[in-house]
């Protein structure tokens, strides 16, 4: 009878290693990790000192990943993020306000955020940096002018505060946008009556500059009709009244109306004209 071949484990051997290395590998990690769009990552090495914050990012798509190690990605793309406060005035009133920030990561910056900051920089770094300064920023204005006049002034130096502390905590500040701004009900009162009272003093200042205006023209259109008359008044003298008068008795000697005209009786010499039709 044929003896049936027997196994020879010793050749075997570095199969059943190799299996069960991998095995062990695929069970401790994986060798690839996909980043998705408008995400980076940054590796922490575990038996290399762990972050590189020198090491660019990965950008978004497909890459090796050696097993021990960890990709931690993070969201690139501006986020926003809007917190209701309650601050203080100059005059230590209350206001409650809204406040949407725009933020990102600084790509450049993203080894360092990873180890300084962490994934949570939002709860850790943004919020607490806005909130710090509203509260300082407001402090330094009236109610009255954060909601009116000085309103653009306001959220220009929030900004320029801001993106100075978030940069230095590898955030970029985008934009911020205030709303929602209630202040206390006798305030509110307050500031809408003194509106009134500054809207109706600038009707009253149109209405007197509107007046002067007028009074301006009559005053420039009767100096122009005494101006007229002076004119007309000083070109009128007996020699053009004489020569007008000749002028007028020609006429009417031309005409078929009966008349008597005397010659040289009139006032200043001038025809004298009895009788006619």
């Amino acid at each position: 009878m044929n003896q049936q071949p027997q196994l020879d484990l010793k050749k075997l051997r570095p199969i059943l290693f190799t299996v069960i290395g991998v095995i062990f590998l695929l069970s401790i990690g994986k060798f690839w990790v996909t980043i998705p769009s408008g995400h980076a990552g940054v590796i922490y090495k575990k038996f290399s000192g762990g972050v590189d914050v020198t090491e660019a990012p990965f950008g978004q798509g497909f890459h090796l990943l050696a097993p021990w190690n960890d990709m931690h990605v993070y969201e690139i793309r501006q986020t926003e993020k809007t917190e209701t406060m309650t601050v203080l005035s100059s005059n230590l009133l209350e206001i409650q306000l809204d406040i949407t920030t725009f933020y990102q990561p600084i790509l450049g910056k993203l080894g360092y955020l990873e180890v300084e900051r962490g994934n949570a920089y939002a709860s850790v770094v943004v919020i607490p940096i806005m909130r710090s300064v509203v509260r300082e920023v407001v402090a330094q204005f009236l109610p009255e002018e954060i909601n009116t006049t000085k309103r653009d002034l306001l959220k220009n130096k929030i900004i320029e505060l801001s993106t100075i502390k978030l940069a230095e905590n590898y955030v970029q500040l985008n934009d911020i946008l205030i709303r929602n701004i209630n202040l206390p009900d006798k305030l509110k009162a307050s500031i809408e009556k003194k509106l009134q009272q500054e809207q109706e003093a600038l009707e009253y200042e149109f209405k007197i500059d509107k007046e002067k205006l007028e009074a301006d023209r009559k005053r420039i259109e009767a100096q122009g009709i005494q101006d007229f008359q002076k004119i007309i008044t000083q070109s009128i003298n007996d020699k053009l009244l004489r020569w007008n008068g000749i002028e007028a008795t020609l006429k009417l000697a031309e005409s078929n109306n009966a008349k008597v005209i005397v010659v040289g009786s009139g006032k200043d010499g001038l025809p004298l004209i009895l009788g006619g039709n």
